[in-house]
């Protein structure tokens, strides 16, 4: 008899880990209201589910119209970060902060 524990884990968990070890900074998980800022017109109200000094990920209702670069405004932290989308899901981008 072995002392060896089974751990079953998901294909989604595993993904998860996956993304986790491409990121060189480690995201805080958030749950702020934020802005998709572009073309000086209003915005599309998105939150922002987690967050680092190099980028995000935000959820939206819908990826429609949402351009490859925007300005993401946060205005709980008075933050305005110019972004690239770097990746599309479903209902969430994710975003590295340019320089």
């Amino acid at each position: 008899m072995s002392n060896e524990t089974n751990h079953h884990v998901s294909d989604e968990t595993n993904a998860d880990v996956r993304v986790e070890e491409r990121r060189k900074i480690h995201r805080q998980r958030t749950f702020k209201a934020g802005t998709i800022a572009f073309n000086r017109a209003g915005g599309i109200d998105c939150r922002v589910r987690n967050l680092s000094l190099a980028g995000a990920c935000l959820e939206v209702a819908s990826l429609i119209g949402i351009p490859d670069e925007f300005t993401l405004a946060i205005d709980s932290d008075h933050l305005r970060k110019p972004c690239r989308v770097i990746w599309r899901k479903a209902t969430r981008i994710g975003v590295s902060f340019a320089a």
